[in-house]
């Protein structure tokens, strides 16, 4: 059984920090504490510089001494997370957890691997393979992708639901999802699409 009382903990550390570390973990519904959404800035310095990425995080009935399962919802171009589902290709998501990391800690080292890509170990072999082969095409695509889904657009919320009403959505159904995920466009959309 999941030991809520220690996430409701983490929880807690993570809001305290927002400021200093960017990192934010909420439930994903007021039902349960066993799913999560952590946000996670790009790193200074890199292509995902500027976005933030939300990642989808369950919590096995074992945790903390099974690994969190996490996956981006954020599209990444990256080596080590797959540009098709979000999974993650991380050593501490896997068999090098430990009971004492956090989901702060793991969220930090899924930010460090924006930074630090490992082609050799890839989740993505296209995206290693530009990588490693033609680094300035892979720079410029994952720039790309931070900006088309990882950056808010300036849109008002009335421009975004306007938008959305275009695309052959219903007005009321448009703007309660788009209040629901933040007024992040490409999440809305999705969400719409799926029913």
């Amino acid at each position: 059984m999941v030991d809520f009382a220690r996430v409701q903990k983490e929880l807690q550390e993570c809001s305290r920090d927002i400021e200093r570390s960017g990192i934010k973990v909420i439930p994903k519904n007021e039902a349960t504490l066993a799913r999560l959404i952590g946000t996670i800035p790009g790193p200074v310095g890199t292509p995902y510089e500027g976005g933030t990425f939300q990642i989808d995080i369950a919590l096995p009935d074992a945790y903390p001494f099974e690994p969190p399962k996490m996956q981006f919802t954020t599209k990444v171009w990256h080596p080590n997370i797959s540009s098709q589902s979000g999974a993650i290709c991380l050593d501490i998501l896997k068999d090098q957890w430990s009971p004492a990391l956090t989901l702060k800690t793991a969220l930090l080292s899924v930010q460090a691997l924006l930074s630090a890509p490992q082609p050799d170990d890839p989740q993505d072999a296209v995206v290693a393979q530009q990588y490693l082969k033609d680094y300035q095409t892979f720079v410029g695509t994952a720039r790309y992708w931070t900006e088309t889904f990882a950056k808010k657009s300036s849109l008002g919320i009335g421009e975004k639901v306007q938008k959305l009403v275009e695309m052959g959505f219903p007005e009321a159904q448009a703007r309660s999802t788009l209040e629901a995920v933040g007024g992040d466009e490409n999440l809305a959309l999705e969400k719409l699409c799926s029913g």
